[in-house]
């Protein structure tokens, strides 16, 4: 079965840090780019980082300076560090695969549960 299996969560503290995982399974072709999006109890998904085709990065403001983004030819990842108590949310990946024949396809993972405690 075609999907991204998400990895990495889980429960730290205040300052700690998470490397969050998003593994392209059953899937023939390599990520070109994708984001990580997340969404907070009670408020809409958004957008944590992305990454283009070219390597370029984009970054909403909260996670600038501590939200890392990359990628290899079969996972995204992001890599967390000074974490906030704010930042307690799920956190789902997407990803753009392209395959042998340069068709892209857009999937997403099934969140993974970030916890930030005091």
């Amino acid at each position: 079965q075609a999907q991204l299996v998400e990895s990495g969560g889980g429960l730290v503290q205040v300052g700690g840090s998470l490397r969050l995982s998003c593994a392209a399974s059953g899937i023939d072709g390599r990520v070109n780019g994708g984001g990580w999006f997340r969404r907070v109890r009670g408020k809409q998904r958004e957008m944590v980082a992305e990454i283009h085709s070219g390597g370029h990065t984009n970054y909403a403001d909260f996670g600038k300076g501590r939200f890392t983004i990359s990628r290899d030819n079969a996972t995204l990842y992001l890599q967390m560090n000074s974490l906030k108590l704010e930042d307690t949310a799920v956190y789902y990946c997407n990803a753009i695969i392209v395959d042998r024949d340069f068709i892209g396809r857009s999937y997403w993972g099934q969140g993974t549960q970030v916890t930030v405690s005091s």
